[in-house]
């Protein structure tokens, strides 16, 4: 993938600090991201001599043995300023991260910013923590989302984003101008070549994911590519966003600090924006989910690699094979069934319940697409 001139910096640094960890396979990573060997271990060179070669000015270490109390204040409200939405716990474990070795505690930072008149009475009532499940490793699930929209005078912009389930790494944050399947297949690809492919991907209901209860079984052509990648696909439950709540959380950062009383000219403008905060987000924010470590200590990119071509199409050979003909409509037993017109001209497989006379799960792929019982040719999806 070519990298961008515009954020050649940060994918330096997001290529050496993935390149650091333990067991990382640094010959792949050097082919998903675009570089040689020779350029990758000059940079790691580098980077462990001075890392600052590498770092953007605001990761530069902030300890000084004679800093006094004002001035470690003064520290604490540039550092709040440049991250109006960042409360006394990231602040205080951002400043050790940075070298503050005496970095003020967070009830101190926390005092600070109330002194200065930086949080609200309605802030504090929403601090309020809680846990939610993770995935035991990386990539085992991806979670993907448009966060609405909202104006600018070139045209409606639908911020798709996409949060791996373990470290809360972002993965895509893109300022798109449509919502269809062509606009997030090219985001997706992109993301998978540089990251590899997840096992399973979370989405909402509806275009262009699909949904379980929608007609047609939420087969779309956006989920077919997917399911021919061999990626799982799952849905949130209806009325049920939580279901996606690591995403629907980074949603809500996303708006505190990068969206809320900021206009923006154009989508390259507003993409400027998201690529500056990504950067922030992955690489120097403390998450309170991780224990205050950033989402890039905890992300290491998947060992399976998106394909130069779709793997062909493979069932069992008990399976009945049959193509799907126009308007997703096979014939079956001298039966005519409606499964998706986005299968138009490729196989499925009709496989027999040897528990139950008459019935057939139909797959595409791995994926069971529903249920058939021939004796009243009732279906479930």
């Amino acid at each position: 993938m070519p990298w961008d001139t515009r954020d050649t910096m940060s994918l330096r640094r997001e290529f050496i600090l993935l390149a650091m960890h333990e067991g990382a396979n640094r010959r792949e990573l050097c082919r998903r991201f675009g570089i040689s060997p020779k350029t990758a271990y000059k940079w790691l060179a580098r980077y462990a001599k001075d890392s600052e070669g590498l770092q953007d000015r605001s990761r530069r270490p902030l300890h000084s043995p004679s800093r006094t109390a004002p001035g470690l204040e003064a520290v604490v409200l540039a550092l709040r300023r440049e991250h109006p939405a960042w409360g006394g716990r990231k602040i205080s474990k951002r400043l050790e991260k940075l070298g503050c070795t005496d970095a003020p505690a967070p009830s101190t930072v926390t005092s600070i910013l109330h002194r200065h008149g930086l949080i609200s009475e309605v802030a504090s009532m929403q601090a309020t923590a809680w846990q939610r499940f993770e995935h035991a490793q990386p990539n085992e699930l991806w979670q993907i989302d448009f966060k609405g929209n909202f104006p600018t005078p070139a045209g409606l912009c639908f911020p798709l984003t996409m949060i791996d389930d373990h470290s809360r790494f972002n993965l895509a944050l893109a300022a798109c101008a449509h919502t269809n399947t062509k606009s997030v297949q090219l985001i997706l690809t992109e993301t998978f070549c540089r990251y590899g492919l997840p096992v399973r991907i979370n989405a909402d209901n509806g275009a262009p994911w699909g949904s379980p209860s929608e007609r047609e079984h939420g087969i779309t052509r956006l989920t077919v590519w997917l399911i021919r990648l061999g990626i799982r696909i799952s849905h949130s439950a209806l009325a049920h966003p939580q279901t996606n709540g690591k995403d629907e959380r980074f949603h809500r950062s996303l708006k505190a600090e990068v969206l809320n009383g900021r206009s923006f000219h154009d989508l390259e403008q507003v993409q400027r924006a998201f690529d500056d905060w990504r950067h922030v987000y992955n690489e120097q924010r403390p998450h309170e989910a991780l224990d205050y470590a950033t989402p890039i200590e905890r992300y290491q990119p998947s060992s399976r690699t998106f394909p130069a071509q779709l793997p062909s199409i493979e069932y069992g050979p008990n399976d009945i094979v049959v193509e799907v003909g126009w308007n997703g409509s096979v014939r079956f037993k001298g039966r005519t069934l409606k499964v998706s017109s986005a299968l138009h001209r490729l196989p499925i497989a009709f496989r027999s319940d040897p528990d139950k006379d008459g019935a057939y799960d139909v797959y595409f792929c791995h994926k069971r697409i529903m249920r058939l019982s021939l004796h009243d040719f009732d279906s479930i999806a």
